[in-house]
C-alpha cells in the first residue's frame, strides 16, 4: 500500500478506538506517534524531544494535523503524503497556541479524548491501539529494511576506518555523520574504548583515545523507525579472554533468539536469558543491565523483564543487548508470520560467523 492507503487504514484503527472506547477524539503528540498516524512522516525539530512542532488530532469523521504557522508549509511539503493524504491543516500563529486547544475541545464537543501524553482532563490510548503500533504492516517493514541496511552500511564504513588514536568523541562523531549522510538521525551514539569497555554498559562517548579496541552502539531513526545495532573492532587480535566473552554473549543471544516465537511473552524470553547466562557461568548478568526487547517507533517499545506481559506477535520488532563486561552483541529483528527471524541490520560486508544457523557479527579484527 502507499502512504495515503496505510494513513487511510490507520485512521480506521483509530476510529475503532474511538467507538470502543466511546471517545470523541485521539490527539497525538509524541515524535513517535505522529510518524506512526502519518507512515513516516517527522514532526520533529529538535532531535533530543520526545515531542515535536507538530499534532494529530482524529474524530470520527475528521483528521488534522495541528501546527503553528512557522511549521505549515514545510509539513505539507515534506512529511506529509504528495497526493491522496486523508489529513487536513489547522494552523495557528506561533505566538498563541491556546488557539490549537480551543480548537480541539471544539473539534471534540468537548467530549472525552484519548492521547499518548494525557492531562488530567485526557484518557490514554487503549492498550489495542498501541498493540497495533507495535505490529509492523508490510509498508512500514519495507521502510524499516531500508532504514536497517542503511544502519548497518554507516556502521561498517565508520569501524573501518576507526583510528586507534582517534578520541570516543571522534569515533561517535564520525558515526553521527555517516548516519546523517544516509538521511538517519542519530538518536543514539555511544562509544567505549579500550580503558572503558568493560566498566560501563552505557558509554556515553570522552575525549579520551579508543585505544586497542572500541565499541559503537547506534540508535539510527529513520521514516520514524529505530535500527538498534551494536559493533566492536580491535586493532590486532582479541586475546583468548576477550574472545571468550564475546562467545558466551553470543550463544546466550543465541538461546534468546530461540526463545522468541509468536505468542511468547516477554517475561518467558527474560527468563530464558537469565538461564543462558547461568549456564556461561555468569549468573548475575541478567541484573547488570537490561536485555532489551520490541523496537519500532520508539528505541525500546517495552523492555523484556521478570514481570512483561507483552506478548510476541507475527511483524514485531525486537532489539535485544545481551551483554558481558567488555563483551556485547546487538542488532534488529523482525520476527515473521512464518516464525522466522529476519535480520533488518545485517551487513553482508561485516565478518560472521554462524551461531545456531544464523550469522552473527564477529568483533572486527584489524
Amino acid at each position: 500500500m502507499n502512504r495515503s492507503e496505510e494513513i487511510s487504514f490507520k485512521l480506521e484503527r483509530m476510529r475503532q478506538a474511538l467507538q470502543d472506547t466511546q471517545a470523541a477524539g485521539i490527539w497525538l503528540r509524541g515524535i513517535d506517534w505522529f510518524a506512526w498516524a502519518t507512515a513516516g512522516g517527522s514532526n520533529m525539530v529538535l532531535l533530543a524531544a520526545e515531542t515535536g512542532v507538530a499534532e494529530v488530532l482524529v474524530t470520527a469523521t475528521d483528521a488534522w494535523i495541528l501546527t503553528n504557522e512557522i511549521e505549515a508549509q514545510r509539513l505539507k511539503d515534506e512529511e506529509l503524503p504528495d497526493e491522496g493524504s486523508p489529513y487536513k491543516l489547522f494552523v495557528h500563529p506561533w505566538a498563541d497556541s491556546s488557539k490549537q486547544e480551543t480548537f480541539v475541545r471544539e473539534a471534540t464537543g468537548d467530549g472525552k479524548v484519548l492521547t499518548d501524553r494525557p492531562t488530567s482532563n485526557e484518557s490514554a490510548l487503549p492498550p489495542s491501539l498501541i498493540q497495533q503500533k507495535r505490529i509492523m504492516l508490510p509498508s512500514e517493514l519495507d521502510r524499516y529494511r531500508e532504514v536497517g541496511r542503511l544502519a548497518s552500511e554507516a556502521m561498517t564504513e565508520v569501524m573501518l576506518k576507526a583510528q586507534p588514536d582517534w578520541t570516543e568523541y571522534q569515533l561517535a562523531g564520525a558515526g553521527a555523520e555517516a548516519l546523517w549522510a544516509r538521511g538517519l538521525h542519530p538518536a543514539l551514539t555511544l562509544v567505549a574504548g579500550d580503558r572503558r569497555l568493560p566498566i560501563y554498559r552505557h558509554p556515553l562517548p570522552t575525549q579520551e583515545p579508543i585505544g586497542r579496541q572500541a565499541m559503537l552502539v547506534f540508535c539510527a531513526r529513520g521514516y520514524g523507525l529505530y535500527a538498534n545495532l551494536t559493533r566492536f573492532v580491535c586493532f590486532g587480535s582479541l586475546s583468548s579472554d576477550e574472545a571468550n566473552l564475546h562467545h558466551s554473549v553470543g550463544q546466550v543471544e543465541a538461546a534468546l533468539l530461540n526463545a522468541c516465537k509468536v505468542g511468547t511473552p516477554l517475561s518467558q524470553v527474560y527468563e530464558a536469558i537469565a538461564q543462558a547466562y547461568d549456564k556461561q557461568g555468569y549468573p548475575n548478568a541478567i541484573r547488570e543491565h537490561h536485555q532489551g526487547g520490541t523496537t519500532g517507533y520508539l528505541s525500546r517499545e517495552a523492555i523484556a523483564n521478570p514481570t512483561a506481559s507483552d506478548v510476541l506477535a507475527a511483524n514485531t520488532v525486537m532489539a535485544w543487548n545481551p551483554s558481558l563486561p567488555g563483551a556485547k552483541i546487538e542488532d534488529t529483528f523482525v520476527l515473521l508470520e512464518d516464525g522466522r527471524l529476519e535480520n533488518l541490520t545485517v551487513d553482508p560486508n561485516w565478518q560472521t560467523a554462524e551461531i545456531e544457523g544464523r550469522l552473527r557479527p564477529l568483533p572486527l579484527e584489524r
